[in-house]
């Protein structure tokens, strides 16, 4: 059992089955509200570890559907000013387990990580479809 500290957006249902899956496993979930911050360079760049620049982003958020954003262009420090200035962008779940940390749902990883119960139905990082 893990005490996960998990940053997702209130009343998203992706994250609220994310947090259901991981309470399932027999984790501890502390919620947060990734809006609420207050975040900085230094808090928010561990997260994202040695992923590329363009997957810290929501694939999802408005601005990056439109088009009006390229995650794939921007560098790390206008990146990261991005997403500071507008949480909402910044890929969803964040979970921290002690000084460990990650951005997004990927179940493999997280069973790896802390370890995910089997059997129950597949979760990942997107809003469910109506």
């Amino acid at each position: 059992m893990a005490r996960v500290v998990f940053f997702g957006k209130p009343g998203c249902q992706g994250n609220a089955r994310q947090v259901e899956l991981l309470r399932a496993s027999g984790h501890v979930v502390e919620l947060r509200d990734l809006r609420a911050g207050p975040w900085t360079a230094a808090t928010l760049r561990p997260f994202f570890g040695d992923m590329p620049v363009a997957d810290w982003f929501n694939r999802s958020a408005p601005a990056v559907v439109r088009g009006e954003m390229r995650p794939e262009a921007l560098d790390e420090p206008t990146a990261l000013s991005l997403l500071l200035a507008a949480p909402l962008l910044i890929r969803r779940p964040l979970l921290q387990v002690g000084e460990r940390r990650m951005a997004g749902f990927v179940p493999e990883a997280i069973g790896a990580w802390i370890g995910l119960a089997a059997g129950l139905p597949p979760i990942g990082e997107g809003c469910p479809r109506r």
